[in-house]
This record gives structure tokens, sequence and C-alpha cells, in this order.
């Protein structure tokens, strides 16, 4: 359905033959990693206390598993898991090993629900960082600890990192192998975030018919693609999408939670389990606990999303948002609204009185206080901020 009350997007993304190309399974699982993976922005430390205040914002907001942390990572990683455990959570709680059965023997400590296991699976990761490392080696270690895994009565995520970038003949052996180990789903990692959705799409249409089991996607942002080649999974068949709050992790960091809760719910009609009206508080909380925060105008979330400072169309940014905007920015908890400064018109003045709530100005003064507004724009090369309005607005009664 490309238009409802809260967006209206283009019909040509369901032109038929654009959907006689999806696989798109019946549900989707929100994996949050925000408190693994995100932590692992450079500078980035979250405190015991933190990671269970996130945790409970994210279960609130309707995420299905939380990765809690990787326990063999401190003391304080293992303590937050195991309170994380402890809170009795709606989302399941997983943790993140290496192929190693003292990382699963912490786990299973922890008390948590599953594990995520990592090993590397590239020719880059192979030739440079585990050199001694054959690839029957690989095969032999994810079979072991897959295995142990569930001996242990944990449910496992087998995490082949760095997917995107392994030779095909030798991914083929690989699932092959391991799906006789028993593991719960298998994830196709785009580590440097470098394949195009739609090759994406195609890679995880192959694994699927390879080895039926049920797939999940984590993809980084390197180069600007995390979003779309998350969408792209899910249209080949993936069942469960690996995110992040604010879009935090490593280098460009990972695919973000409010972009792809979004896309799902309006381009594929999935996703319904998340709170979309809790999207822009939760974003707002994380960049409180973390100090980092995304650009200003980063789509959904973004501080400015929603803010208009040209003139042309400003009326209908308050009372026809969707002539201006593909969704309505109640839908995720943001509001649209006026910005002042050198682009804008007579109309921004008026809309932006009536958004204060203040008494109405005649034309002339209008045109007097836009002057000066576009004045000191150009002169500070900024936008002039509600309390600064004010003040101009009354040098002129």
């Amino acid at each position: 359905m490309y238009k409802s009350e809260k967006w209206w997007i283009s019909p040509y993304n369901f032109d038929p033959e654009v959907k006689n190309s999806w696989n798109l399974p019946s549900y989707v699982k929100f994996h949050d990693g925000t408190l693994r993976d995100g932590e692992q922005t450079p500078g980035l430390v979250f405190s015991e206390d933190d990671k269970v205040k996130i945790a409970s914002m994210l279960s609130e907001t309707g995420v299905d598993r939380i990765e809690a942390g990787m326990p063999a990572v401190s003391k304080a990683d293992y303590n937050a898991i195991k309170r994380i455990v402890n809170l009795g959570l709606k989302a399941e709680i997983y943790s993140f090993t290496r192929a190693s059965e003292q990382d699963i023997d912490l786990s299973a400590e922890c008390g948590v629900d599953g594990v995520v296991i990592e090993i590397p699976t590239s020719e880059p990761k192979l030739k440079y960082q585990f050199p001694k490392w054959t690839e029957e080696d690989i095969i032999e270690r994810s079979v072991q600890s897959i295995e142990y895994a569930k001996s242990k009565n944990l449910k496992v995520v087998y995490f082949g990192y760095d997917t995107t970038r392994a030779n095909w003949s030798f991914l083929e052996r690989l699932l092959t192998r391991v799906k006789i180990a028993g593991p719960d789903s298998v994830g196709v990692v785009d580590t440097v975030g470098c394949i195009l959705p739609e090759a994406m799409k195609k890679l995880i249409s192959d694994i699927k018919q390879l080895i039926d089991l049920p797939v999940e996607v984590h993809v980084h942002n390197d180069l600007g693609l995390a979003t779309a080649n998350t969408l792209a999974a899910v249209a080949g068949g993936a069942e469960v999408v690996h995110v992040c709050v604010n879009g935090l992790g490593e280098r460009a960091g990972n695919a973000t939670l409010d972009e792809i809760a979004v896309g799902l719910n309006v381009f594929y009609n999935l996703g319904k389990q998340i709170n979309l009206s809790n999207l822009t508080e939760l974003s707002s909380e994380i960049c409180k606990i973390t100090n980092f925060s995304p650009a200003v105008n980063k789509p959904i979330t973004g501080k400015n999303a929603y803010l208009r400072e040209s003139g042309i169309g400003i009326d209908l940014v308050m009372n026809k948002p969707l002539a201006m905007f593909s969704l309505d920015p109640s839908l995720i908890g943001n509001k649209a609204g006026v910005l002042l400064g050198k682009k804008s018109g007579l109309k921004s003045i008026e809309t932006k009185i009536n958004e204060l709530g203040l008494k109405p100005l005649s034309e002339e003064k209008q045109r007097t206080l836009l002057e000066l507004i576009k004045n000191e724009s150009i002169k500070t090369k900024c936008t002039i901020s509600d309390k600064r309005f004010i003040e101009l607005l009354q040098e002129i009664k």
C-alpha cells in the first residue's frame, strides 16, 4: 500500500514486476546489537546500568531479540548480561561469542537464551588476519562450537563473518557442513559494508536454497548501503535483521533500527511489532547516554529531518505534511517545524507565529521582520532560534 494516513511513497514500488521479485518472509525478527556492536563505536563505553536501561527501552520498543554483549570481554559485561537476563524482558537475550567452548560456557552461566557464534569466512580474513587457519579448520571449529552450544541448550546463530567476501565454493562447503551441526539460523554478514543490494538479495536467496535454514542479515554502513542492503536481504527471504540504535557501530556503523523498522513497515508491510512512535524518543535517549549524536539531517529520527527553512510550501509542512514528506513525522514520534533563515518567506513568518502561539502581525511588520531575519542569517550563516525570533519580534513592535 503506497499511501495511508501516515505515509505516501512511490506507487512504482508495488509494480507487479517489482513485487513478483520479492520472496518476503511472513515475519521478520529484529535483533538489536546496540549493546555489543554498537558499543564497538570508537570511544563509546556503556556502564552496567546503561546497558540495563537500554535493554529495557529496546524491549519496550518491540525488538524481538537483544544481543546483550560479549561476556568474555570483561567482568562488567558478564555482570550486565546476567542483570539483563534477570529483568524478565519480553525480548529474547543473546550473547556474542567466539567459536570457543570457554566463551560459550560463560554465556551459559549468564542464562541467555542463545548465542551468536562468530568465525571468519572470507578470503581476506583467512589470508591476512588468520593465515594459519585453513578452510578445513574453519569448518571443524564451526561444527564443534555449534554442537557444543547446542549441548548447553542454547539457541545458536552461526555468524560466519565477512560472508560477502567469502568465496562461494568455500561458503557452499562450509554451510552444507554447518547445517548438519544444527544451528537455529545462519547469519549473512556484510562486515565491511561492500555489497550491492541486488547482490545481497541474490546471495540470501542462494543461501536459503542451499541450506533451508532461517537466514539473518548483519550489515555495516561503510559505503552507505546498510539500509538498502538490509531491505534487499528481506526481499530475498531473510527472516532476521540485525540493527543498532542510531546506526552505532564500528567505522561507519551498522544498519539503524529506525530506518529498517520504517522501511519494513511502509515497503513490505512487515515489522509491525516495532512501536514506531517510540523511535524518536529512543534515539534521543541513546544520544544522551552515549554523547554520540547522528547528523541533524539523518533520515527518520534526525533533529532536522522534518524541519524546513525554504518558504515555498511552508504552510503545508504543518497542515498537510504528506505534501512535503513521504512520512507524517508523527508516525515515528517526530514532528514537523519551521526554521527561519536566509531562505524563508512571509509564509514562514506567519507559520512560525502560529506555531509559537503568538499574536498575528500585519503584513508590513512581517516584511520588516523577514528582512531582519534574512540579514542576520546571512551574517551569522545560521538559522534563527525561536528565542532570537521573539527578540526580533519585540524590536519591531
